[in-house]
């Protein structure tokens, strides 16, 4: 029986409400250990995976991905048959109708500043589920996670845009005129944007975000936090040894990975 005490990752950007938090959870749960706080979110998926805490205090807004995003990642990459994913608080100063998102979604939360009572609350929460090894399960996770991506007031505002036709990809001294119709899909790279179509490759620096918001959602599938691709042209969905889906496209050789999120999506009629 494992009686090691439970451990905690706090994944905050603003160092004061760091150390708020970690001073206030010192008082409302003794036996929890802290065993790292990040100021990114980068930095919380990846320590996540290396340290393998029991719960995760994360921050929506922080610097590189929000913390949202970041438990995004942290998910698909989580291995379950190793470990139960960890109870998952989200922190947030978000207003009423982001917490109403929570809510709905079952997902604990707690508002910035943090009050001692409603942390207490919360604890005392995760203690039971942990006790009872009644953390979610991951897919309920993924089925929470993928809610909460696409509710209006967790998202970044995006400007109304007209529909993309055609992509415009600069090349040395020259512009490339790409149709969106002849494009397969888009993929982030760096500071860029991969745009591929069956002959060609090419490099934009508009934000994949942004370019979502321009594109037909029935024609355009995300199939990974970097990746946008043409339904149509997917040609088949394949399932490796480890259960991890990837895609093939026709007229591309390379396969493209599918993320636990969106999953969901290839389902046999």
């Amino acid at each position: 029986m494992n009686t090691s005490p439970p451990r905690a990752l706090i994944a905050e950007d603003e160092p004061l409400l760091a150390a708020a938090l970690q001073h206030e959870l010192a008082r409302a749960w003794p036996a929890l250990h802290i065993a790292a706080t990040v100021a990114d979110g980068l930095a919380a998926a990846r320590e996540a995976l290396r340290l393998q805490p029991d719960v995760l205090f994360f921050d929506i807004r922080m610097p590189g991905q929000s913390g949202l995003e970041a438990a995004v990642e942290l998910a698909d990459a989580w291995d379950a048959t190793a470990r139960p994913f960890p109870a998952l608080v989200f922190v947030t100063a978000y207003d009423q109708y982001a917490v109403q998102a929570f809510e709905a979604q079952a997902v604990d939360y707690l508002l910035k500043p943090v009050q001692p009572a409603r942390l207490a609350q919360t604890c005392a929460k995760l203690q039971q589920a942990l006790q009872q090894r009644a953390t979610p399960a991951l897919e309920q996770t993924l089925a929470q996670l993928r809610e909460l991506v696409q509710a209006p007031a967790l998202s970044a505002p995006a400007p109304a845009a007209a529909r993309l036709e055609v992509i415009q990809a600069s090349s040395g001294s020259q512009i490339h005129f790409v149709p969106v119709a002849e494009v397969l899909y888009f993929e982030a790279a760096d500071k860029y944007v991969r745009v591929l179509t069956a002959e060609r490759e090419h490099l934009i620096r508009t934000p994949l975000k942004e370019l979502v918001a321009q594109l037909d959602p029935t024609e355009f599938w995300q199939v990974h936090r970097g990746t946008l691709v043409r339904a149509g042209a997917i040609d088949s969905a394949v399932r490796d040894e480890s259960g991890r889906l990837h895609l093939r496209l026709r007229g591309r050789s390379e396969r493209l990975a599918v993320s636990r999120l969106y999953a969901h999506l290839f389902k046999g009629m």
